[in-house]
C-alpha cells in the first residue's frame, strides 16, 4: 500500500476571474500563487478540483487543464491529487485517465451521487476506475452530499481487491466506521471533516483533506503532525482552538464561506459559480471575526 501523503492535504479552492461579459473563467495566475503559498506553508498535498474546487461547475476541459496547471506549478515538490469522480462510471473513468495523463500523483474519487447505487455498485464503480489507471486512488465517502454511504466492510473489500485503491476520505462523521476501516489495516483513512481531524487520527487515520487548510495551512498540518509525533494533548488542544473558525467556515454550503475567507485574507478573489452565491454579510462578518480571533489566540 503506497501512501500518497501523511498530514494535511488542502481541498483547494478554484480561483476565477470575471470577464467583461461577466463570465467566470479559471484564474491560472491566481492558482499558481495559491500553489506557491501552500508549498511554503507546510501543506502536505494539494487536492485539486474536488468539492471545494467547484468541480461540478467546471467543464471537462477546464477540469483537466486546472489539474495540469496545478501539477506544473507544484513541480514535483508536493503531491497533486485530482478530483475525478462522477455519477456516471464511464465519465469517472475518462476523467481519471486524463488526470493521470496530465501528471496527477493520485485521484480522489467521490461515490456516485443522485442516482447513487448500492454497495455492489460501489465495488464495481471503483474497480472500473482502478483498472483504468496506475496511480493511487482515494475513495471519497460523503453521504451528506451523495446520499450513499460506503460501509466499512465495503471499503475494506474494495481496498483488498484493488491494489491501487489505497485510502478513503471519510466525511460520514461516524468515528466507529472510521475505526473499523483503520483497524483492518487494508487502506489509509483521511478525515474529511475539519472538526474531526484529531478524532480520525486518534482512531488510526493518517491525515485530513481540509477546507481549513486554505487559510490556515501550517496550523492544519500541525494538528496532525503533533499527534503523529506523540504529542496527543497538544494536537487535541489545537483542534479545540480551531473549532470556532471551522464552524464559521461551514456556516453555509461549502465552499461559499471559504471562498469569502480566501478573499478576506487576500489570497485570491472569492468569485463563485452559480448556483453557489456569495456569503451573506452577517456570516461574512462572523467569519472575519473568527479568523482574527484564531490568528490572535494566546
Amino acid at each position: 500500500m503506497s501512501k500518497l501523503f501523511k498530514g494535511s492535504g488542502v481541498a483547494l479552492v478554484t480561483p476565477f476571474y470575471k470577464t467583461k461579459k461577466g463570465n467566470l473563467k479559471v484564474d491560472y495566475d491566481a492558482l499558481k500563487d495559491l500553489v506557491k503559498y501552500h508549498k511554503k506553508n507546510n501543506t502536505d498535498a494539494i487536492i485539486i478540483c474536488g468539492t471545494t474546487g467547484e468541480a461540478s461547475t467546471l467543464t471537462d476541459e477546464e477540469q483537466i487543464k486546472t489539474i495540469k496547471k496545478c501539477v506544473e506549478y507544484a513541480n514535483g515538490k508536493i503531491p497533486v491529487i485530482a478530483g475525478a469522480g462522477s455519477n456516471d462510471t464511464k465519465h469517472a473513468v475518462k476523467l481519471s485517465k486524463e488526470a493521470e495523463y496530465v501528471g496527477a500523483d493520485g485521484l480522489l474519487c467521490v461515490t456516485p451521487y443522485y442516482n447513487k447505487t448500492n454497495q455492489d455498485g460501489l465495488k464495481l464503480y471503483y474497480k472500473r476506475i482502478a483498472d483504468a489507471v496506475d496511480i493511487p486512488i482515494i475513495m471519497y465517502n460523503v453521504p451528506s452530499r451523495t446520499g450513499v454511504n460506503i460501509k466499512p466492510e465495503t471499503a475494506i473489500e474494495i481496498g483488498k481487491e484493488n491494489k491501487n485503491i489505497v485510502a478513503i476520505k471519510e466525511a460520514s462523521g461516524n468515528i466507529e466506521q472510521v475505526k473499523e476501516i483503520c483497524n483492518s489495516g487494508v487502506i489509509d483513512v483521511y478525515s474529511g471533516n475539519d472538526d474531526q481531524i484529531y478524532d480520525v487520527v486518534d482512531a488510526g487515520g493518517i491525515g485530513v483533506i481540509s477546507v481549513l487548510a486554505n487559510i490556515f495551512p501550517k496550523e492544519t498540518h500541525d494538528i496532525v503532525n503533533e499527534y503523529l509525533k506523540g504529542n496527543k494533548e497538544k494536537s487535541l488542544q489545537m483542534q479545540k482552538e480551531a473549532l470556532g473558525v471551522v464552524k464559521a467556515l461551514f456556516s453555509d454550503v461549502n465552499p461559499i464561506p471559504v471562498k469569502k475567507a480566501v478573499e478576506q485574507e487576500g489570497l485570491c478573489n472569492g468569485y463563485l459559480r452559480e448556483p453557489l452565491i456569495e456569503l451573506d454579510k452577517e456570516k461574512a462578518k462572523k467569519l472575519a471575526l473568527e479568523i482574527k480571533s484564531y490568528r490572535n489566540r494566546g
